[in-house]
């Protein structure tokens, strides 16, 4: 278990280190790519739970591979966190109280809407939905 979710982790923790090198932000600026990794995130993790959890067979490994090693190590709570406490500190109080709720809200519309969207994909050979 432990090593699935380590080999997971290390593809997570090197996309967003990607996603990270590729959006760069200006100090006091709305953080765009936490705020993209982590709502890219919830909707993949949503998505996610419903395959593994509602379609497939159960596995032992797939769902602490996916669902914590490589999504949880590509979603950052942590960044979000240091990032909103900075711009507080920093004065951009508008800013960071926008990157919260942005965050909360969109992160939980985008787990919604991956739940949705995989529910919402026919499986089998009559299209049947389990």
């Amino acid at each position: 278990m432990v090593a699935a979710v380590a080999a997971g982790g290390s593809l997570g923790a090197a996309t967003r280190h990607g996603v990270a090198q590729l959006v760069h932000i200006a100090p006091g600026s709305f953080p765009w790519s936490t705020f993209w990794t982590n709502v890219s995130g919830s909707l993949v993790l949503g998505a996610v739970l419903v395959l593994i959890a509602e379609r497939f067979p159960p596995s032992l490994y797939v769902r602490p591979f996916l669902a914590t090693g490589v999504i949880g190590a590509y979603t950052t709570y942590s960044t979000f966190a240091v990032e909103t406490d900075v711009l507080m500190k920093d004065g951009h109080i508008g800013i960071a109280l926008a990157y919260l709720a942005a965050s909360v809200v969109v992160g939980l519309g985008a787990v919604w809407l991956g739940m949705a969207a995989a529910r919402a994909v026919p499986f089998g050979a009559r299209g049947d939905r389990r």
